[in-house]
């Protein structure tokens, strides 16, 4: 008797799987923006291990003296990831209707990028034992706030800047919602000045602020806003695997889509992530 393969087997028994790369397939997701890539895992229990070392300091020596020796700390951060997935039925015809698993294909795209960039900013953290989904930006410890709201001015979105650069950070990306940076937009000069703060004219002001670039999305919450440094945060980024079924549904006559992405984050120095609210101007 000939043994069974997926060569001589049913699809139904050996599905077509389509794989494409994060960078490709996901580019504008938060977590591929603003984040260090390190690796990629499969299942909730592993965890990619990254290691780091805190710098001893450096000291001046006499010379000819002895050199003391340095004990710098070797560290780790864990990346835990949760896997994102997506599901839709639709009837044979429908699928194949023109235009239709492109436009799909899309929707999918759409719909896994905006729950990545949700649990990437504000995903609330796993209670133990769990340690999946991983915690988002704004839910891990010990990033740094802004001494007060940004209103009127962007003094104390100075202050921040300049706290996170003390920590030793090298702020790449200023990440804000939708309504942070209308607010920001809407700051003036001085009162009674039509001049916005960040620009002036019919144009739109680019989206750079003190030198950073600005990414909005409304991934992050109302009136708030995020200084990243981007060598702070470690993440797990798996491929985008997109499988369609035509016998999942076989008694109703009917096309499975399945889109899975694997992903997870932290911060291995918290102290050059820092957050801010926004006040709405008057």
């Amino acid at each position: 008797m000939a043994a069974e393969t997926t060569v001589t087997s049913a699809k139904a028994w050996s599905p077509d799987i389509h794989v494409h790369a994060a960078v490709d397939a996901v580019p504008d997701a938060l977590i591929m923006q603003t984040s260090t890539v390190a690796g990629s895992i499969e299942g909730d229990e592993p965890v990619v291990r990254v290691a780091y070392v805190d710098d001893a300091a450096a000291s001046f020596v006499a010379e000819g003296a002895v050199i003391d020796e340095s004990d710098p700390t070797l560290a780790e951060t864990l990346v835990h990831t949760g896997k994102i997935a997506i599901l839709v039925r639709l009837s044979r015809e429908q699928y194949r209707q023109m235009g239709t698993p492109e436009a799909l294909a899309e929707s999918v795209r759409r719909a896994i990028i905006s729950k990545a960039n949700t649990a990437y900013v504000s995903q609330a953290a796993p209670v133990a034992p769990a340690v999946t989904p991983p915690a988002g930006l704004t839910k891990i410890a010990d990033i740094e706030t802004a001494p007060a709201a940004v209103a009127t001015s962007l003094d104390s979105l100075i202050e921040l800047i300049a706290a996170l650069e003390t920590n030793g950070a090298d702020p790449t990306h200023m990440l804000l919602s939708p309504t942070a940076w209308s607010s920001l937009s809407r700051f003036k000069t001085g009162t009674g000045s039509a001049l916005g703060l960040l620009g002036a004219g019919v144009e739109a002001p680019a989206r750079r602020l003190l030198g950073l670039p600005v990414l909005v999305s409304n991934a992050v919450p109302a009136n708030t806003g995020l200084i990243i440094d981007k060598r702070a945060i470690v993440s797990a980024v798996g491929n985008v695997e997109v499988s369609v079924s035509k016998e999942a549904y076989f008694s109703s006559d009917s096309i499975g889509v399945r889109a899975v992405w694997r992903v997870g984050q932290n911060i291995v120095r918290p102290d050059r992530i820092g957050t801010f609210t926004v006040t709405e101007p008057a």
